[in-house]
């Protein structure tokens, strides 16, 4: 549908002005309060938070017009594991020695909110509207298989090597782990765009759709995007002491807050995995979900081992015995679930009542 604004007449700028504008706004928000934490300031870092992430969704979905599928949701997933990964790496070398357990956290977080939290709302919404929905099964095995690799690897292994004691790798563990991690994400990526491209492609993708957006808007659409994301982990960073204090006096653990920024920064991803499901697009929603986990941990878990190593503090990676429990039953539920090539609602309950269990026993311990 045409635009009526005056990007549109002059320069066919097919774009909403709204989201071109939030960014902007929230970019003027986090420069005039600064550090500023007070109620007021709060709360429109709040806000402003909340129209970016929608403005992220939209300039995404405007990118993967574009290019297809799977590049993408191959986009969003990089773009945000990027920024994930600069905010991890910042907050590593800020903190020292307090700070090592936060790469875990983040991480294992990030895996549990994709794989429970968005995988289960996509389909319940989907089973709840479509009855049943259809994917491409050797596509989300292959992400299913090397998500369950990459993740016991690095995540379950430490608790049982006995080089260094405790849930800590050594250096050599560490690089080795870090070398395997970045062979398994670039295996699939590999597997995703070139040779079993098809495996990963919406049924209906043949099908006709609206034109797709001219290359200015495109570029334009990408730079926001970078800019919104960008954006919604610096002001979740700024947020987070306020999070952290109502944590505390709210007498819960301190890793929730984690669980927070990490939902916070996955909500373009999760947005934009909900919008393709109702559209009857489940294929576009795994490929954003299991994508990004792969790319949390193909990603975080090289950069904190190089941050790791040349910094010469350890980092804990092994998750608790709980969370352990945790994990292997999410990727064990969500491969009975997709094996039959079709899924409803009773499986998108069944997953996020194991996320109401992880936050509850985070809660709860």
């Amino acid at each position: 549908m045409p635009y009526k604004h005056f990007l549109y007449r002059q320069w066919k700028i097919a774009l909403p002005l709204w989201s071109l504008i939030s960014p902007l706004i929230g970019l003027a928000i986090l420069e005039l309060t600064g550090s500023t934490n007070s109620p007021v300031f709060s709360l429109l870092k709040a806000i402003s938070l909340i129209s970016i992430v929608l403005s992220a969704v939209h300039h995404a979905e405007v990118v993967a017009h574009k290019v297809g599928e799977p590049y993408g949701t191959l986009i969003l997933a990089l773009a945000i594991t990027v920024i994930e990964v600069s905010l991890i790496v910042s907050l590593m070398l800020s903190e020292g020695t307090q700070g090592s357990t936060l790469a875990r956290d983040t991480v294992f977080a990030a895996i549990m909110i994709l794989l429970t939290g968005i995988i289960g709302l996509c389909l319940l919404l989907g089973g709840y509207r479509y009855k049943e929905q259809v994917f491409i099964k050797q596509g989300t095995n292959a992400a299913l298989s090397t998500l369950t690799a990459i993740s016991i690897l690095t995540l379950v292994l430490p608790n049982f090597t006995t080089t260094t004691p405790g849930p800590v790798y050594s250096s050599s563990q560490l690089l080795f782990v870090a070398i395997i991690s970045l062979v398994l994400y670039g295996g699939f990526v590999s597997v995703q765009t070139g040779r079993h491209r098809d495996y990963f492609l919406p049924e209906d993708e043949e099908e006709s759709h609206s034109a797709p957006p001219d290359n200015l808007t495109t570029s334009i659409s990408m730079g926001f995007l970078l800019m919104s994301l960008a954006l919604v982990v610096m002001l979740s960073k700024k947020l987070s002491p306020v999070i952290e204090t109502m944590v505390v006096n709210l007498g819960a653990p301190k890793s929730l807050v984690g669980i927070i920024i990490a939902a916070v920064i996955l909500l373009p991803e999760g947005l934009a995995a909900i919008r393709a499901t109702r559209r009857n697009r489940l294929q576009t929603s795994l490929n954003l979900a299991l994508g990004s986990a792969l790319a949390s941990i193909g990603l975080t878990i090289p950069a904190v081992a190089i941050v790791t190593v040349i910094s010469g503090f350890s980092v804990t990676l092994g998750i608790d015995t709980k969370s352990t429990l945790l994990l292997v039953l999410s990727l064990f539920t969500i491969s009975i679930s997709f094996n039959a090539g079709r899924t409803n609602i009773l499986q998108g309950v069944i997953l996020l009542v194991i996320l109401a269990t992880y936050l509850f026993t985070t809660i709860v311990p």
